[in-house]
């Protein structure tokens, strides 16, 4: 009931009008004196505080909420009478109470409910917190594509904005899984162990992708131990287990695990710990992706690349490859050197130039490595290993045509002895002793493009401190220099090529290539490859005339 004290006024004309509006209004209604007495009321109010008199509410002596009595005594202390609002709740629900001063100094308070309207203020709310969350937990799980940096941030924001705790596991390697465990405030935790999935309820059908089992089903009692975080304090008292969706395959599993001494999940943050996990689980599939695809890639280039080479029979080969674009590891230029079986047996040596940059280039090329590695028995007859690779290109799909030079190369009595053949690339540049710089004279139509292939090979000779260089146009071609349009061009390159007399074969090709650099400056290139073999200035063993020994094993470092 609500109190009312003093003696009642005597209520004149006006007053008499003003409680006939109070008592048909359609919100609760107080009539409340100076002393902050309320000494009329409307039906409405009186239900109201007759329900906030049974479940024990605290009011005022005079019969008003405490947050009531605060305005009202605020209202009649103001010297302007603001009209302003102030909201506070009475058994549960809210209300804006508006004041009224009437003619004999009283306030009528008008609690008009907006539970409703405060509620939805709040979800509303809610719902742009969780949008936040969820743009802040997209940017941090696709900020990375590592998948083990993935999981870990999984684990850290899930148990930082959803749970106390929380466990992401990925599919198993083999029996065993993945495990990262993050705890609000602590550090994450990873390892690897055989679990049993079955012991989780509703865990192993949302490994295969299935829907979550209702948290209500699962008892926290019955998690085992390796599902909790190490050193996760006190008893758990709610537990939700939900898929991470992937792309096609599931991703792997959030397990959220909250403290008995908190409240349980309710059913609205159940719902968004399945947007989060579906968040997560596209961004743990992405990253997976990418971990495979990286491999494939990685397996593929070592296929590729062309190897690193020193010393082979007692002949040095070296031999440097830069692609067009720096973020580039392949592409059209490609060489490759392969052994005799023995020092009398002669080694074979190729550096072709494919048509065209980048990975279709390059798949053309591992194709052409491949085909010459098959025909390496032919090595003798260049011309029989050319028709043939012409033939299996001519027969392909591919509409590219590609140049090569072809070195047979044997060492003798301290000479070296190569006979070369070009099908349609530049000729060889022979490096003597003494610095002359000579052209080999062979020459050839390029294979891929005609029926027939013609060539012209050519025997030289180096002795000892004299080197060859096999190159790509895309030395004589870098266009750069003080205007920045010029080729490089043949003519700088033999000059440069004089002063690498008796240089060592990797510090001819490494010498090559910093000039063209230099060249080109900043400026846009097309694939660039040399290879350089060398008759070693001071022998074999680097004794002068030193010849090779029987059992010799070549040495060559493969990337």
């Amino acid at each position: 009931m609500i109190r009312t004290s003093g003696t009642p006024k005597t209520p004149h004309d006006g007053d008499v009008h003003v409680a006939s509006i109070w008592d048909s209004a359609p919100c609760p209604v107080l009539v409340v004196d100076p002393g902050g007495d309320v000494i009329g009321s409307n039906e409405g109010a009186r239900r109201l505080f007759a329900h906030a008199e049974e479940v024990g509410e605290d009011l005022t002596s005079g019969g008003l909420p405490h947050w009531l009595a605060r305005a009202h005594h605020r209202h009649l202390q103001s010297a302007t009478t603001p009209r302003e609002a102030v909201s506070g709740s009475v058994v549960g629900r809210t209300f804006a109470a508006h004041p009224s001063r009437i003619e004999n100094g009283d306030v009528v308070w008008w609690l008009v409910e907006d539970t409703d309207l405060r509620r939805a203020e709040q979800a509303l709310r809610n719902e742009r917190e969780r949008a936040e969350l969820l743009a802040d937990i997209s940017g941090a799980l696709l900020s990375s594509l590592n998948l083990e940096r993935c999981a870990e941030v999984t684990a850290r924001m899930a148990a930082d904005h959803l749970a106390d705790a929380a466990v992401v596991i990925v599919p198993a390697q083999g029996r065993r899984h993945a495990l990262t465990y993050a705890q609000a405030g602590a550090g994450i935790t990873r390892t690897v162990a055989s679990i049993d999935p079955r012991t989780v309820p509703g865990l192993a059908e949302a490994l295969q992708g299935f829907p979550p089992v209702p948290t209500r089903w699962i008892d926290p009692e019955g998690i085992p131990d390796w599902s909790v975080p190490p050193g996760f304090a006190g008893p758990i008292g709610s537990v939700i287990v939900t898929p991470l969706p992937g792309h096609g395959v599931p991703a792997g599993v959030l397990i959220l695990l909250r403290a008995s001494t908190h409240r349980a999940f309710t059913d609205g943050e159940e719902v968004f710990a399945r947007l989060f996990a579906a968040r997560a689980g596209a961004a743990l599939s992405a990253a997976r992706l990418y971990a495979e695809q990286a491999s494939i890639t990685t397996t593929l280039l070592r296929e590729l690349l062309p190897p690193r080479l020193e010393r082979v029979h007692g002949v040095e080969y070296a031999g440097v490859y830069r692609a067009s674009q720096d973020h580039e590891r392949v592409g059209g230029d490609f060489y490759d050197v392969h052994p005799g079986a023995d020092a009398s047996r002669e080694t074979f040596v190729v550096l072709g130039d494919v048509a065209g940059k980048g990975l279709e280039a390059a798949v053309l090329t591992g194709k052409i490595r491949s085909v010459l590695h098959a025909l390496v028995p032919l090595s003798g007859d260049h011309q029989r290993i050319l028709v043939l690779l012409n033939d299996a290109l001519m027969n392909s799909h591919h509409t590219r045509f590609a140049t090569l030079v072809l070195a047979s190369v044997r060492r003798s009595a301290g000479q070296v002895l190569l006979r070369l053949t070009s099908a349609g690339h530049l000729p060889p540049l022979i490096v003597r002793a003494d610095g002359r710089v000579e052209e080999a004279a062979t020459g050839g139509t390029l294979v891929g493009a005609l029926p027939d292939v013609r060539t012209r090979s050519v025997e030289v000779t180096l002795a000892p401190g004299e080197t060859c260089l096999l190159y790509t146009d895309g030395i004589t071609e870098a266009r750069g220099g003080p205007l920045g349009d010029d080729f490089y061009g043949e003519e700088r390159l033999r000059e440069a090529l004089r002063e690498c007399a008796r240089m060592p074969a990797e510090a001819v090709v490494e010498r090559v290539q910093m000039l063209a650099a230099q060249w080109l400056g900043g400026g846009r290139h097309d694939d660039m490859a040399t290879l350089a073999i060398t008759n070693p200035a001071g022998g074999v063993d680097g004794f002068p005339g030193a010849d090779d020994r029987e059992g010799h094993e070549p040495r060559r470092r493969e990337p």
